[in-house]
């Protein structure tokens, strides 16, 4: 498997990862199961708060391997701020991962149920000078992570996102994405859970404070179909869709889970 092509196939995912990379095998992993009994209540977690400048969304893309938006983060425009966090994490850019059909896609999973997908917030805390150095710290990236449950009620607030996939068909393709505030994606409970973890991709660097809601964002099952419209090949490639990019559950390997709910 060449260093390059990592991806979710049979010759190139997530079993074979490790070869490449080896912290693919570490004890910090990302995703998880979350199994409710097993999880702690912390009742010293606090509510976490974002403040996001619509100015600072640039770009949407397709690189072949996720639908991802890219914010400007020189400076601390739009943070991530409070829960288990210590000081402001900067947004970096959101990307999502989801299954072949509506039943499955999410990379954590919640009491066996996996949701249709995933969406994550990126976050680097500043305070470790650039991105790449906040890759080698344990309180170097937060991300916040949101389920997408197909139901009856779409949340809107996806619409944007998925209008401007026809722009990014294939991939490789990127197209100007202005004036957007992520925040219109939480949903309404701020309830999360937390641990330490790694990247879901490679190299899967365990630098991780995840804060996972409980609560998921409906969309429809149009709006899941649209995601699975994108190719992740060229556009002088066969059209081959972009579809079940998310890497299984790994060992929870002696990690606490925390609550800040009951």
């Amino acid at each position: 498997m060449a260093q390059s092509v990592w991806g979710y196939d049979s010759d190139n995912g997530p079993e074979r990862w490790h070869e490449n990379y080896p912290l693919a095998k570490g004890d910090k992993q990302s995703p998880i199961e979350i199994n409710s009994k097993e999880v702690q209540h912390d009742p010293s977690l606090s509510s976490w708060h974002a403040s996001y400048d619509p100015g600072a969304a640039k770009t949407i893309l397709n690189n072949g391997r996720t639908c991802r938006v890219v914010f400007d983060d020189t400076f601390d425009r739009s943070v991530l701020r409070g829960g288990p966090l210590t000081g402001a994490y900067r947004l970096r850019q959101l990307h999502l991962h989801w299954g072949s059909s509506d039943d499955h896609g999410s990379e954590h999973v919640i009491d066996g149920v996996k949701y249709a997908a995933e969406l994550h917030m990126v976050h680097w805390n500043p305070k470790h000078g650039n991105f790449a150095g906040a890759l080698k710290q344990p309180d170097g990236v937060a991300v916040v992570g949101i389920f997408l449950k197909v139901g009856n009620t779409p949340k809107p607030e996806m619409k944007r996102i998925l209008e401007e996939i026809e722009n990014i068909k294939t991939k490789g393709k990127e197209a100007p994405f202005l004036h957007f505030d992520p925040s219109i994606l939480f949903p309404k409970s701020r309830d999360y859970w937390t641990y330490h973890g790694s990247f879901t991709t490679p190299p899967c660097e365990e630098c991780i404070t995840w804060i996972l809601l409980r609560e998921p964002i409906e969309v429809s099952s149009d709006q899941m179909a649209k995601l699975r419209s994108l190719s992740k090949n060229d556009e002088n490639e066969p059209l081959s869709p972009l579809v079940d990019n998310w890497r299984p559950p790994q060992p929870l390997k002696g990690r606490t889970v925390r609550a800040s709910f009951k």
